[in-house]
């Protein structure tokens, strides 16, 4: 395992607790989970007719190469029963690669860090209970700090089970 990664997880259809969980227990054996934000349950965004998300970040290390680790995550969606929809439309798990180490890629199928990240309260509220010190390597700006440009309202600590 040579790469650390931040994976952002959101889920707004069926029983999303058990989606978050099925998606980080199948993350392996290509990755090995090292960290896991707690669970927030957050309002849509981009497209507000649709229930809440519950939205979570994970920090793990993989020896898959970006390309591949995309590959990996679009496959594990489809297999946990995502269907093709519309861009930020409801959906029953979402995984999308937040930070590749301290890269910056940008290939016609993949760019990380991801643009919106930092727009994105519901990425940035778990990234930040895990990681509030990394910096972002194209803004130069810890977690902490973008953090601070974000509404946050409704975004609350998930206790649901």
């Amino acid at each position: 395992m040579d790469h650390v990664v931040y994976l952002a997880l959101g889920s707004n259809l069926g029983n999303r607790l058990s989606n978050l969980k099925n998606a980080i227990s199948n993350l392996t054996p290509q990755m090995t989970v090292k960290k896991k934000s707690p669970v927030y349950e957050t309002p849509p965004w981009g497209y507000a007719d649709q229930p809440p998300f519950l939205n979570q970040v994970v920090k793990a290390e993989t020896y898959l190469e970006p390309e591949d680790l995309l590959g990996h995550l679009k496959r594990l969606e489809t297999a946990l029963g995502r269907e093709p929809g519309f861009q930020n439309g409801p959906r029953l798990i979402d995984i999308d690669i937040l930070f590749y180490d301290d890269e910056v890629i940008e290939t016609p199928s993949v760019v990380i860090p991801h643009p919106r990240l930092h727009q994105r309260a519901f990425v940035l509220v778990p990234l930040n209970a895990i990681a509030p010190d990394l910096v972002h390597p194209v803004l130069e700006k810890p977690v902490s700090e973008m953090l601070l440009d974000v509404d946050r309202l409704n975004i609350v600590e998930y206790k649901g089970k």
